[in-house]
């Protein structure tokens, strides 16, 4: 089914507008063709089945879930909670919120918080069908991990005490709510919607994350088809390809005054596996572009005085670049 993209992108870059395979041009608008009309059919198919799986998910009740939990269990809880929601790292601050409200902890709120820029169910299906299995994994367990260990320091620390004025009342008064009340909701609606009912839900999730998404998208294999059409064979793995122990914090840094969500990276981190930039450098990129960037910091000093964004920012910076090295120590040495 793939093979269609692949066979529509020849037809009309090649067929129709006549560029050369041969020539950069070529080769970037055929890249940028077959990847955009490939993750907009792919995200609009799966947006859809698990907006339709996830019709009786009700965040106000994971809240509240999360909220009785014992700490290393909502380190995971938060984190994969982070992982399954399709949030990008400026509009996860409202859950951010909501979840100091509830008076759970700083530091499973942060693992939340690290994880859902990071990782999304959606992320999860494209990388796995442009990149395969062992990317996917790699992905998506670095990204789990930096969410629970970020989440565990920052807990360590008492993170809250570094909270904006607005966030840590809140958290207080979640918190003396929290002691007084008794938790038994779960975190599914009772069963009954409709297939009607299902169908409205996953159509108009569909219609938001994909009208959120787009342009990011655009963005991203935009990126991707330059690097991959005009940037010259061999160049970025000469600079960046051969597991340079500095290539990795050099990779960070350059993806700081970027932003993307992590739908609309992956074709950037297709292009450069393309270019034969190592496993850990791509990753390390990319992570730092999609949750170290400027603008999300911007966004964060709402709720977070700059003792916590400038620790907060240290973290990921030495976790990326720890990832890196490590990953690509991994598959350069196998």
């Amino acid at each position: 089914m793939l093979a269609w993209f692949t066979q529509l992108a020849d037809l009309l870059v090649y067929d129709l507008v006549g560029l050369s395979s041969q020539s950069a041009a070529g080769g970037a608008l055929h890249f940028f063709v077959e990847d955009t009309s490939k993750i907009f059919a792919l995200l609009v198919v799966m947006i859809y089945l698990i907006g339709w799986l996830r019709a009786a998910l009700n965040v106000e009740r994971v809240r509240d879930y999360l909220a009785g939990k014992p700490r290393l269990l909502g380190y995971g809880l938060g984190a994969g909670f982070g992982a399954i929601t399709p949030f990008c790292s400026c509009s996860s601050i409202p859950v951010f919120l909501g979840f100091t409200t509830a008076g759970i902890p700083v530091g499973i709120t942060m693992a939340f918080l690290l994880t859902s820029p990071l990782i999304n169910e959606v992320a999860i299906l494209l990388l796995f069908s442009l990149l395969g299995a062992k990317v996917t994994l790699l992905y998506a367990l670095t990204g789990i991990t930096i969410g629970m260990l970020g989440g565990a320091l920052l807990d360590l620390l008492h993170a809250e005490r570094w909270l904006q004025p607005l966030a840590a009342n809140a958290y207080r008064r979640g918190v003396s709510q929290a002691q007084t009340a008794a938790n038994h909701s779960s975190i599914i609606d009772p069963p009954g919607m409709s297939w009607r009912q299902r169908h409205q839900f996953a159509k108009e999730e569909t219609l938001t994350i994909f009208g959120r998404v787009w342009k990011w998208v655009i963005i991203g294999v935009g990126l991707g088809a330059a690097l991959h059409g005009f940037v010259p064979a061999g160049y970025l793995e000469a600079n960046l390809g051969e597991g340079q122990w500095w290539s990795v914090p050099i990779a960070v840094l350059m993806g700081i005054p970027l932003y993307a969500n992590a739908t609309g990276v992956i074709p950037v981190l297709e292009s450069l596996l393309m270019q034969g930039v190592p496993l850990g450098t791509t990753l390390a990129f990319c992570m730092s572009t999609v949750a170290a960037s400027f603008p999300e910091f911007v966004m964060l000093k709402q709720v977070m005085q700059w003792r916590l964004l400038a620790l907060l920012f240290a973290l990921l910076l030495v976790a990326f670049t720890l990832m890196g090295w490590v990953l690509n120590l991994v598959t350069i040495s196998g």
